[in-house]
């Protein structure tokens, strides 16, 4: 079940001014299309006074988007390769890159109002995935999420639109165009099959497969 001392609370971040937006724009439609290593090494410096926070070694790739880049911290050793997205210039929201996450190409990550994004340690996102507030969405340490997986926290239900969030826990493995649904807890070292829509909570060490996702059995990934 998703409380709120599971879910990490939004940080009290404001939106940039318009001057401060179009300074971001201009800089990151400057620098953003110069290929490698040449662009890498100029992204890594003039990006800095961007973001609201930038690690060690980060690598980031020509054609990475950012809106809202003040409220995006990134720890060292994050790769960020082309065409990633982050949309982030919401009131009170926020994303936080782990050190060592890497975000291959394509990615499609957007907030929300009121909306934090956490993605741990050491954790694998693969190319095209879409991740959706404006619940918060928590990702931890060590996952793998394969290609074309989407992560939405959000729903539209007859009486109204849900931000109940979402929470994957560590060392969990998403398979290829793997769906999670606004409300669910995927726990630790559990393995999602491809193709899977997870509409419900899976517990720690599990194998699930299916539409709506369903147990089949007992994962022995990060077992003593």
């Amino acid at each position: 079940m998703i409380t709120e001392n599971s879910l990490i609370q939004p940080t009290q971040s404001k939106v940039l001014t318009p001057q401060s937006r179009v300074i971001e724009h201009s800089i990151f439609s400057l620098l953003g299309w110069v290929p490698r290593p040449l662009g890498t090494l100029l992204r890594s410096y003039a990006y800095r006074p961007l973001f609201g926070h930038l690690g060690k070694s980060v690598y980031i790739q020509e054609g990475v988007e950012v809106l809202g880049a003040n409220l995006v911290h990134i720890g060292d050793k994050v790769k960020i390769l082309r065409d990633v997205r982050m949309n982030i210039h919401f009131n009170n929201s926020s994303l936080h890159l782990g050190q060592e996450v890497s975000l291959d190409r394509g990615v499609d990550i957007v907030s929300g109002e009121d909306c934090q994004i956490d993605i741990g340690e050491r954790s694998y996102i693969g190319p095209y995935v879409c991740m959706s507030g404006p619940g918060h969405i928590r990702i931890g340490k060590g996952c793998l999420i394969a290609a074309h997986s989407g992560i939405y926290a959000n729903n539209h239900r007859s009486y109204g639109t849900t931000r109940e969030g979402i929470v994957i826990e560590d060392s969990c493995w998403l398979g290829n165009g793997v769906k999670v649904l606004d409300g669910v807890t995927i726990g630790k070292c559990s393995v999602i099959g491809a193709g899977a829509v997870v509409s419900k909570n899976i517990p720690p060490h599990s194998v699930a497969v299916g539409v709506p996702a369903k147990v089949i059995k007992t994962s022995d990934w990060g077992l003593e």
